[in-house]
């Protein structure tokens, strides 16, 4: 009998379907679990269904975590593994623990032994980097910058540093419905020879990435509005 565990399952970006991204092996372990933790019940719920259609979702116990959840309740998230029931994180989408909040959960699990699972499944930095044609040995993830403008540039100055002086693909993300202004806000910053790759939507149908210099993309106008982007610089 399995010991158990912590299985952090991945969930596909977008409405991609799931036999697309997801291995069959996920879809098992999901129907052995009575236990999620999740930032959102109804599309945790929806996920489920969409892996197993004959999974009894009433009688799955669901702990919600999100940016309300108190620290110390998190623990008590993991309180079936230590009766012996292994438990499910679910990200919104993508992986879970990354950029994610269940990097919490995973944290309290080590420090308190249990076994920890990652599952396979899209990861929207990783997959991004992979379409870029960046440098793929030495890169950092940045997640959200600073929305001040002030602050914006300076950060920006010190990423476009680490590009020339470490060598190094930088990569950070925005909120969707200020996408066109973080491109803006990079063409007007940086130097115009370094290279922006801009992923949009990725193993969506309408997926989109393209590399080009910060002066070529003066000349582009593609759609990005409230679609979910990350956004890669390297010279």
């Amino acid at each position: 009998m399995q010991m158990a565990s912590l299985f952090l399952i991945p969930v596909t970006l977008g409405d991609t379907p799931i036999d697309k991204v997801l291995p069959q092996y996920n879809k098992e372990i999901i129907s052995t679990l009575n236990y999620f933790i999740v930032e959102n019940v109804r599309t945790a719920r929806r996920f489920l269904k969409k892996s197993n259609p004959d999974i009894d979702i009433d009688s799955l116990t669901f702990f919600v975590l999100n940016q309300h959840t108190h620290f110390e309740e998190i623990s008590n998230f993991l309180l079936p593994l230590s009766q012996g029931n292994s438990v499910g994180i679910i990200s919104e989408a993508g992986c879970p623990a990354i950029a994610d909040p269940g990097a919490d959960v995973v944290a309290i699990a080590q420090r308190k032994g249990y076994k920890v699972i990652p599952l396979v499944g899209p990861s929207s930095i990783l997959l991004s980097l992979m379409a870029s044609g960046f440098n793929g040995q030495s890169f950092a993830f940045h997640g959200y910058l600073p929305i001040e403008a002030v602050e914006r540039s300076k950060t920006l100055k010190i990423l476009e540093h680490r590009i020339y002086n470490e060598h190094q693909t930088q990569i950070f993300i925005e909120t969707p419905y200020r996408n066109q202004k973080m491109l803006e806000d990079l063409i007007r910053t940086c130097r115009p020879q370094i290279r922006l790759c801009v992923a949009a939507n990725i193993t969506c149908e309408d997926e989109y990435i393209r590399t080009l210099t910060l002066k070529e993309w003066k000349d582009q106008h593609p759609d990005l509005h409230r679609k979910p982007c990350i956004f890669l610089l390297y010279k």
